[in-house]
């Protein structure tokens, strides 16, 4: 994906967002999460679209409802 899709850069922002209140860094949470630091990395500058599974471990390792996660979002 070479575009940045604004969706997917917007879910990346809620993801650091979280991470950084949490005072987590992107290897503490990929390893909560059970997800290589690159594929966090990647959620979190837009350039990669998580699956389902993916967003819930991501959720689950934030503490917050994966809802949490994609507030703001919009159609």
């Amino acid at each position: 994906m070479s575009k940045r899709d604004i969706t997917l850069a917007k879910f990346g922002q809620n993801i650091r967002k979280l991470r950084e209140a949490k005072c987590l860094t992107q290897e503490g949470l990929s390893e909560a999460a059970g997800l290589d630091r690159t594929y966090v990395s990647d959620i979190e500058r837009g350039t990669r679209n998580a699956g389902i599974k993916n967003v819930a471990k991501l959720a689950k390792a934030l503490g917050v409802s994966a809802a949490k996660l994609v507030e703001g979002l919009g159609a």
